[in-house]
């Protein structure tokens, strides 16, 4: 068959250790005899981040705004041991808040449903989308290890020299302090990308916050997103027959709790965070989820919702077999090409996406799987593989 052509490339970003095995194996065997596949390729490595001095992470953000559609490979933030291991210039940021905050993006994650895989949380029956904010809050946070006995003061300067103060406390003795903040236009842009992905994906749209604490904070996070829904989305939504509904983040985690699943959830920085990684354990695996960031301007980057596989990697290193899920990274390419068939009006391109998503599935629910799945499932005979084995499987049933 002549291969499926594409009319724009897509941003394609590299990435670290098993990840980086794994991109490889699934473009060879999965996309590349069926696609002509045109890409504006970055490595987003550790190494060649630190030999650009983490320029061309800012570069691919740049060719996404170009492009509209990135797909992106795990990579490392380094830490202190990395810094040793990799011998790194300095300690660069996370690639993926450099990219979030360049695209001004929400990061939606969802977990990817299978037969054979129950969710632990018997009443959820679809899945459940976590809206995370990704700017601000304790990601951008000032903290200060306090001494001794001193006061402690909250302080606004004017651009005109006027002063706003208040005392956050008088210290009588050792303690800490941190100072957080966020940007209206941020929050509108979040607020707009979760009314605009819910219409898109046709689901109710939750919010949730502890505004009754934080009467200024939280507040105002909830007022810019009401204001922003009254005026601009609410008859859309009537139209599309879906749902806004704000409540308090203790009265959304217990809802939750007892939901059939099936809307987003839009959560601030730190809570999305926390609640994305718990929905996906909930739903099965972190390799089982998808992570798509969405910009006001209609930007998409692709990701795996999971990280570099290290473990695996000083394996494979050692010529040791693994068996790494490489669903989520599969779905990354999947959501991109997705996407790009969807803005260049190639309906091939689509329906190849949807065939590989399809067969992947497939795969699974006939037992053959990698190990992770493969403790977890309710299927029986199942055939767990290595990884190559796994991304083999799919290939040939595709």
């Amino acid at each position: 068959m002549s291969k499926i052509q594409m009319t724009t490339p897509l941003v394609e970003m590299d990435g670290d250790e098993m990840t980086r095995i794994l991109w490889k194996m699934i473009k060879e065997e999965l996309i590349l005899p069926y696609v002509d596949l045109k890409t504006e390729y970055y490595d987003l490595g550790l190494e060649h981040r630190n030999e650009t001095n983490d320029q061309v992470t800012f570069d691919s953000a740049e060719a996404t705004k170009k492009y509209g559609v990135a797909v992106k490979c795990a990579t490392i933030t380094p830490n202190a041991a990395r810094m040793e291991e990799y011998d790194l210039k300095e300690m660069w940021k996370s690639p993926n808040g450099t990219i979030r905050a360049i695209l001004d993006g929400t990061v939606f994650r969802a977990p990817i449903t299978v037969k054979g895989i129950t969710p632990t949380v018997s009443k959820w029956k679809k899945p459940i989308t976590i809206a995370r904010h990704a700017y601000g809050d304790v990601y951008k946070g000032v903290e200060i290890k306090v001494p001794g006995p001193g006061k402690a003061e909250l302080v606004f300067t004017g651009e005109d020299g006027q002063e706003i103060r208040e005392t956050i406390h008088d210290f009588d003795g050792p303690g800490i302090i941190q100072g957080m903040h966020n940007l209206d236009a941020s929050i509108e842009s979040f607020a707009r990308s979760c009314f605009t992905y819910a219409l898109d994906t046709k689901q109710d749209l939750w919010f949730a916050t502890k505004d009754t604490i934080s009467k200024k904070y939280d507040h105002n996070f909830k007022d810019i997103f009401q204001e922003i829904y009254d005026k601009e989305y609410a008859e859309k939504f009537e139209a599309a027959g879906i749902e806004y509904f704000y409540t308090l983040i203790d009265d959304a985690v217990a809802r939750v709790m007892r939901s059939e699943g099936g809307f987003i959830w839009a959560c601030k920085n730190y809570d999305g965070d926390v609640m994305s990684d718990m929905i996906s354990s909930a739903f099965g695996s972190l390799a089982m989820m998808t992570s798509v960031l969405v910009s006001p301007q209609g930007y998409y980057e692709y990701e795996a919702a999971h990280g570099t596989v290290q473990r695996h990697y000083y394996k494979h290193l050692k010529g040791e077999e693994t068996s790494t899920n490489s669903v989520a990274s599969i779905f990354a390419w999947t959501g991109a090409l997705r996407k790009r068939g969807e803005l260049d009006g190639n309906q091939e391109l689509m329906d190849f996406a949807d065939r590989l998503e399809k067969a992947t599935l497939d795969t699974i629910e006939s037992g053959t799987m990698t190990k992770d799945l493969a403790l977890i499932t309710t299927l029986e005979n199942v055939n767990a593989v290595n990884s190559e084995g796994f991304i083999k499987a799919i290939a040939e049933r595709l």
